[in-house]
């Protein structure tokens, strides 16, 4: 931090063109990705707008503060970020608690770290301790979103403080290269830790959460303002020698560029980490260099009308949509998330977080700003009442206009106390009414429990039941627990005592978070050491996408002599549709291969799963064993040679 004075700067420019756009493209993509089923897959990225506009911002905010007065006042900086995001922030968080305080039961799993994050800005830190994943969605947490707001206030605090250092340095370039060298360490951080996010997501949690490896946005950001100090001095000129029309071409195409990666990227796959992100992080600044072109024609116009309006409302936009979507599918449990009906319940989303953010923005992010806590009206300067004369009241004798006036000041102060407690005294409930876990971890510690009682008691053979002939086309009979053998994830696990209940000595392997690619190992496994039984059951369609390649080997390890069935899944995920499709096709091909359609049999009754409708309790357990159930007796009602002739078909 420099001490010595600086001439005030009056070229100065006081407003970056374009910004407000780019914050609306942000907040579009967040809210298409939360809001609206499979129209963003990739819609996380619009995050990383957000960071590098906010590191480009501040730095640039900064250096001119620093060229205007000759030092950066770290005070009032804080203070400013303090008026900036506390109000509407204090405001959703007790808010969404109070309602979820209200609704109950998982929406409220959790919370008191939750709301310990949100008051420290440390809520990507207290996720990662907690274990919580982006990915996984088992508990919809109420703040799950403030993880980025931990990043960017942590990058408030740390960042001022390091540009008082960088500025000391003699050539811009060594300035520039500081932060250029962080960004590409975070970058590949992240590639690192990540690991393979289709295998559970933990790892990649921690990877995306981290203010170390989810950095780079607010460096390159912060990078791009030292290289150019676009706030310090007037429209480069410089950049006025290339023609507005390949800025404009080259704003265009950034743009392009990072709606088609949104379109594109999977928060579940490895390219979003392995560059994807980082990608979107450098169309961002390049489209933010583009739109500072001073003869730019798109930067006054994505300023101005819709866009312009959504970018100005982004923070409470952001704030809001996530926390009302929760607690609307908390308090709607059985709406289907997916489809059209999970497309009618992000759009009321939407129409219930737009005024709120437009109200926000009008009643207490803006006065707040402008005028601290004296925009809200606790001090107001006195109205003087004057006479009919036109001379003013005598002092002794205050005139009604005195006395309104003397009113709304009081007014102001008690509304705001008393929405202050009723704010805190919700979310004082909320911590209270917090239940210590979530529906779906229950259902899943009931199943796992139910497996290891099994495991502790001794094995006993149960002969099936003998079939007795009745007529000459006899009643097909499910196969005994002792010859099938399931394999599954965590809805199995939490299915699986109802599958003992109804297939007695079924052989049940299912693990949380395990995906159908797991499939051809553990089947090598179980076929080395014997224990391949003749009926395979496989539920794995619930964490990830699968292909027709895997359940072709699954096929081959089983032989012929074999029959298999395929659950279909159900989950508010993005690649649910395809994953039923491709066992809904695979299993037409083949008739010793069948369908449990789990999806269809629990669709209309979404509200015996838990609150991330994906976990079966009791009742729906036994929705998944009748699914199954009826699969086996399909494929005991018809002969199977047609397979054979499709396998010699194959080989030919």
């Amino acid at each position: 931090m420099s001490s010595s004075p600086a001439t005030p700067r009056t070229d100065a420019r006081v407003r970056l063109p374009g910004l407000d756009g780019v914050r609306a493209l942000a907040v579009v993509l967040v809210l298409g990705y939360h809001l609206i089923p499979g129209l963003a897959t990739g819609g996380f990225v619009g995050v990383d707008v957000f960071l590098v506009v906010s590191g480009y911002l501040i730095t640039a905010l900064l250096l001119a503060e620093h060229a205007r007065e000759g030092s950066i006042r770290l005070g009032r900086f804080w203070a400013r970020r303090a008026r900036r995001l506390l109000p509407a922030l204090a405001l959703v968080v007790g808010a969404s608690a109070g309602v979820a305080a209200l609704i109950g039961g998982d929406v409220l799993v959790g919370i008191d770290w939750q709301l310990l994050g949100a008051a420290t800005f440390s809520s990507n830190w207290f996720a990662i301790a907690q274990g919580a994943s982006y990915l996984d969605q088992t508990s919809p947490e109420l703040l799950r979103h403030l993880w980025s707001l931990a990043v960017e206030e942590q990058f408030y605090l740390l960042w001022p403080l390091a540009l008082t250092g960088l500025i000391l340095l003699p050539r811009r370039w060594m300035r520039v290269a500081v932060p250029a060298a962080l960004a590409i360490a975070s970058a590949a951080a992240m590639a690192l830790v990540a690991g393979d996010p289709a295998t559970g997501g933990a790892a990649a949690s921690t990877a995306y959460f981290s203010t170390l490896t989810h950095g780079f946005g607010l460096l390159v950001g912060a990078a791009l303002a030292l290289a150019r100090r676009p706030l310090a001095r007037p429209a480069d000129r410089a950049a006025g020698r290339i023609p507005a029309g390949v800025a404009d071409a080259a704003a265009i195409a950034a743009a392009t560029g990072i709606i088609a990666l949104a379109s594109a990227l999977t928060i579940s796959s490895a390219p979003a980490y392995r560059g994807g992100m980082l990608a979107v992080v450098a169309l961002t600044a390049l489209l933010l260099l583009a739109l500072d072109h001073p003869g730019s024609r798109i930067a006054p116009l994505i300023d101005r009308g819709p866009a312009g309006w959504t970018g100005e409302r982004s923070y409470g936009l952001y704030l809001w949509h996530w926390p009302v979507v929760v607690l609307l599918s908390a308090a709607l449990p059985g709406i289907d998330r997916t489809g059209a009906s999970g497309w009618m319940l992000g759009l009321l989303a939407l129409a219930i977080s737009l005024p709120l953010a437009a109200g926000s923005y009008r009643w207490l992010e803006q006065p707040v700003r402008r005028h601290g806590l004296a925009g809200l009206g606790l001090a107001r300067r006195p109205t003087l009442a004057l006479s009919p004369a036109g001379s003013p009241s005598p002092a002794d004798s205050p005139a009604p206009a005195d006395r309104a006036g003397s009113r709304r000041r009081w007014a102001a102060p008690v509304a705001v106390a008393a929405a202050s407690a009723l704010l805190l005294a919700g979310t004082t409930a909320a911590v209270v009414r917090a239940p210590a876990e979530s529906q779906a971890a229950a259902a899943i510690l009931a199943g796992q429990t139910a497996l290891d009682e099994l495991e502790r008691q001794p094995t006993a053979t149960v002969p099936p039941e003998p079939v007795v002939v009745t007529a000459p086309t006899p009643e097909p009979t499910a196969p005994a627990g002792e010859e099938m053998i399931a394999i599954g994830d965590s809805v199995m696990l939490a299915s699986a005592p109802a599958l003992q209940e109804r297939f007695p000595g079924i052989l049940i392997d299912a693990a949380v978070s395990r995906q159908m690619r797991a499939a051809p190992e553990l089947l090598r496994g179980y076929a080395a050491a014997g224990e391949l039984r003749p009926t395979v059951v496989l539920g794995l369609g619930t964490n990830g996408p699968i292909d027709a390649a895997t359940l072709e080997e699954v096929r081959r390890i089983i032989g012929p002599s074999r029959t298999l069935v395929l659950v279909s899944a159900q989950a508010p995920r993005d690649w649910t549709p395809g994953v039923n499709g491709e066992l809904t096709s695979f299993a037409s091909r083949f008739r010793a291969v069948e369908l449990a359609d789990w999806r269809s049999a629990i669709e209309p009754q979404l509200t015996l799963l838990a609150g991330d409708q994906i976990h079966p309790g009791s009742a729906g357990a036994r929705i998944y064993a009748d699914a199954v159930e009826g699969a086996v007796l399909r494929l005991t009602a018809l002969p199977r040679f047609q397979d054979y002739l499709v396998d010699l078909q194959q080989e030919r």
